[in-house]
């Protein structure tokens, strides 16, 4: 009988992951949850010299595509072991980083980004505009690749997720605290 009632106290405050059938929709609904504890852009040693794999939801990506970002906004791209230079650039006053793809000393292309979520684990970016009207992607996610080789996107947004699990279990174990205070502080006054 005990199980039964601490078991159905459990899955009352259980934080089961956002439903999405995309990874976009998923990112949608969790960013807002976890953005109280991530970094800005300004706080380089979260990203700096950190291998950060690419996740993506495409059933047809199958590339292992690695993102550094490097001292003097040097920027590299191993896609399978194959390295494409650029260079980044934080804009002045803001959490919005251009990425540029070059070769030699041409540009190939140059897209910007707003910061959508970053710690020791995830950069997540928001490509400015309106990409799904496009057809394109809202988010650039990044994870550091130590953490998620290996592991499909919807593992990679549970992992993600975690963030805000592991942050929120101090609240429900206050919230915890304080019912069984009251209930407590009500029994005794019963039984007197």
């Amino acid at each position: 009988m005990d199980n039964k009632i601490s078991d159905n106290i459990s899955q009352n405050f259980e934080l089961p992951l956002p439903d999405g059938a995309s990874m976009d929709q998923q990112l949608d609904q969790i960013l807002p949850k976890i953005r109280p504890w991530g970094e800005d852009l300004y706080e380089k040693e979260y990203y700096l010299d950190t291998r950060w794999l690419e996740i993506r939801d495409d059933e047809q990506f199958h590339e292992s595509v690695l993102h550094i970002f490097r001292e003097e906004n040097e920027y590299l791209i191993s896609i399978d072991g194959n390295i494409t230079l650029g260079v980044w650039e934080i804009l002045n006053k803001s959490n919005t980083i251009i990425i540029k793809k070059t070769v030699g000393d041409s540009v190939i292309t140059s897209e910007l980004y707003d910061l959508a979520f970053l710690n020791k684990d995830f950069f997540i970016l928001r490509k400015h505009g309106n990409q799904i009207r496009k057809g394109g992607k809202k988010y650039f996610v990044l994870a550091r690749e130590g953490s998620v080789r290996g592991l499909e996107w919807r593992d990679v947004m549970e992992l993600l997720y975690n963030q805000y699990r592991n942050n929120s279990t101090w609240i429900v174990a206050l919230i915890a605290l304080i019912v069984a205070v009251l209930l407590l502080f009500g029994y005794s006054f019963m039984t007197r």
